[in-house]
């Protein structure tokens, strides 16, 4: 009776990578949450587009998973997607990470005009709130108050009666959240950090195998500027200018 158990666990513990070999070879499984012009459901936006200069030339095409953040990386846990969109470097450590992020997030504080203008330095005095899974507290520095909450809809009430001093958030998904004011001048956005976003691949051989064509192709396409049309068409700031031009080393 302990052998058939033990047997029937080790089959459970590695069903997610034989899920993962089972994806068809030609395909490259991507999760993602829906962040306008860069992932969108229909598979139009920045993020999609660069992935399919990597990608397609290679003769895989990309499958998309529409699913908030967090479901994003369970769905690659479970071997039922090859990698997720959005990531941060090393934000997940049963991940694996390629060399080269793909875009970078312009790390902003939205809050009303009446709030002092904060800095790095400053910003740990102050409470905060993001959308829960973003761990943006990895990433600034001496953070002390902050909340994770789980929609963006109510964070301008949040900042009117006071709750909460700034929302911290990528600069695009910050106008997003404006354009829902009928007084967008009462805020101000605050531009605080950029950082590098990744793909999180499933630590795999599947997944190292896409991971590693990802750095190749990165290393063709950026060293040529084919990527640059496609910043310039999604009116995106370039990500591999100055200090993200060079891929992540780890030490």
């Amino acid at each position: 009776m302990r052998s058939w158990f033990l047997a029937l666990l080790i089959g459970c513990l590695l069903l997610p990578a034989a899920r993962a070999d089972e994806l068809p070879s030609n395909e490259i499984h991507l999760a993602s949450e829906v962040w306008p012009e860069h992932t969108e459901a229909d598979g139009k936006g920045l993020g999609w587009d660069i992935l399919r200069k990597v990608y397609e030339p290679e003769g895989i095409q990309l499958k998309i998973h529409s699913v908030p953040y967090t479901r994003s990386i369970g769905l690659v846990e479970r071997g039922e997607a090859d990698a997720w969109m959005g990531s941060y470097r090393d934000e997940v450590q049963s991940a694996y990470y390629p060399r080269w992020h793909y875009d970078a997030d312009q790390v902003t504080a939205l809050s009303l005009r009446s709030t002092p203008v904060p800095t790095l330095a400053t910003l740990g005095q102050y409470r905060l709130a993001w959308i829960r899974g973003y761990d943006y507290q990895d990433y600034l520095p001496d953070l002390k108050h902050f909340k994770e909450i789980q929609r963006r809809s109510g964070i301008l009430s949040m900042l009117e009666l006071g709750h909460v001093d700034f929302y911290i958030d990528a600069r695009t998904e910050v106008d997003d959240v404006l354009e829902g004011s009928a007084e967008p001048d009462k805020y101000r956005i605050t531009p605080l950090m950029r950082l590098p976003l990744y793909l999180g691949f499933a630590d795999t051989p599947r997944g190292r195998r896409l991971a590693d064509m990802f750095d190749r192709r990165m290393d063709a396409l950026v060293a040529s500027g084919e990527l640059r049309p496609l910043f310039v068409r999604w009116k995106q700031p370039y990500a591999f200018d100055k200090e993200l031009e060079k891929p992540h080393v780890a030490p």
